[in-house]
């Protein structure tokens, strides 16, 4: 039967090699994939919603506000691999077109956990959440076509 399916919809005659059996064993279905898009979305705005609420704890406030943030934007940005497929996704992200805003972006996420983490200094992180802000709003509007010309 999948011998048949082949021949119509015109791949191959041959019998697929063992690569590519465990290549479609393991490639999930559009259902999937937009189930799993949304739950690690929600679990990324969910992220950013709590580092929020705990900008105003006394004393390690703006610690956690700065890596919860981080991990939001990183869980938001990771919820497309979902959709495109972690190799297209990548491709995408370090296309020439949308390089600088991907390096910015990706320079921003690692100076905030390390203002955070290594170096101590909450005014460095907070910062750094600010200008993560808008690296990954310029990062997002380098995929709507022309926008970012229409900005700059």
């Amino acid at each position: 039967m999948d011998k048949l399916k082949r021949v119509l919809s015109g791949r191959d005659t041959e019998e697929p090699s063992g690569l590519a059996e465990v290549i479609d064993a393991t490639s999930l279905g559009w259902g999937t994939r937009v189930k799993c898009f949304i739950a690690c979305f929600a679990l990324g705005c969910l992220f950013s919603f709590l580092g929020s609420c705990l900008l105003w704890v006394p004393k390690k406030g703006l610690l956690l506000f700065a890596v919860f943030y981080t991990l939001g934007n990183i869980a938001s940005i990771g919820s497309t691999l979902f959709l495109m497929g972690p190799m297209k996704q990548l491709k995408r992200m370090f296309d020439p077109t949308r390089l600088i805003a991907t390096v910015v972006m990706l320079l921003c996420l690692v100076l905030t956990l390390c203002s955070a983490f290594w170096w101590r200094k909450e005014g460095l992180a907070l910062l750094f959440c600010i200008l993560q802000f808008f690296a990954l709003a310029w990062y997002s509007i380098s995929f709507i076509p022309y926008a970012s010309d229409c900005l700059v």
